[in-house]
């Protein structure tokens, strides 16, 4: 299976804006509704940082397996995961 660039079409939020891109470094904007939620995936070549901006965000990591809970002006680094064999 090939590894899609961009799944966000795969899911939907309230609101999506994207404030800077360039080559390896993105700031998007998600405003997702109480029930909306991103699904669970991971990246290879990327990382993602969160900072929440209003409401509270939870995170469900695999490795190590754990739930990350957010609330305003907190944030958080998940990093990418390596390859698989």
């Amino acid at each position: 299976m090939e590894a899609l660039h961009d799944a966000s079409h795969l899911y939907e939020v309230e609101a999506r804006a994207e404030h800077a891109a360039r080559p390896g470094f993105r700031i998007t904007e998600l405003r997702l509704a109480h029930k909306q939620k991103v699904p669970w995936h991971f990246h290879t070549r990327v990382a993602d940082t969160f900072y929440v901006l209003e409401g509270d965000l939870r995170i469900f990591l695999q490795q190590p397996k754990q739930e990350v809970l957010q609330g305003i002006g907190e944030y958080d680094f998940v990093p990418l995961l390596e390859a698989r064999a």
